[in-house]
């Protein structure tokens, strides 16, 4: 008795950067906002994000598989979230939120394509007054979540 089996070369591949994306470069974020440090802040939240969650090696523009480039557009560190009224009338302010706008994009260098892009990317990082330093972290993940999640999803 003669048996025939047939591979099916049909697969499914889900989601997550294509094979040949090994290495990235991460280019300084332009900054066009009034707030200096925040080019090197986003810049490292997200070459860390590239090396832990995504795995990628760092390397230079010119050898890299891929690029993550940007901008941060706008950073509105002050925005009232909560207030609460005094008993002499006067308000407190109990919450505040930090926003962060910018342009973001994942380039396959080796393809010539946008893997992912988001331009009016909005995030926004909640603190108590004054720690608009912690709201600045929240946004931070915020952003780095968004550009792993936004890489993994490509097909």
């Amino acid at each position: 008795m003669l048996l025939s089996t047939s591979a099916c070369l049909y697969g499914f591949a889900g989601g997550g950067l294509p094979s040949h994306i090994r290495t990235v470069a991460i280019l300084p974020f332009d900054n066009q906002t009034a707030e200096p440090a925040l080019t090197q802040e986003v810049s490292e939240a997200v070459q860390n994000a590239m090396e832990r969650r995504l795995g990628l090696r760092l390397a230079s523009e010119a050898s890299a598989d891929a690029v993550v480039r940007g901008t941060i557009v706008r950073y509105e560190p002050d925005l009232l979230l909560a207030h609460q009224a005094g008993p002499a009338g006067n308000v407190s302010v109990t919450r505040r939120r930090v926003r962060l706008t910018l342009r973001v994009e994942i380039f396959d260098q080796r393809e010539g394509r946008p893997l992912w892009q988001r331009t009016g990317l909005v995030i926004d990082g909640e603190y108590d007054p004054p720690q608009e330093i912690e709201g600045r972290k929240v946004a931070l993940e915020k952003l780095v979540s968004d550009i792993v999640d936004g890489a993994q999803s490509q097909w």
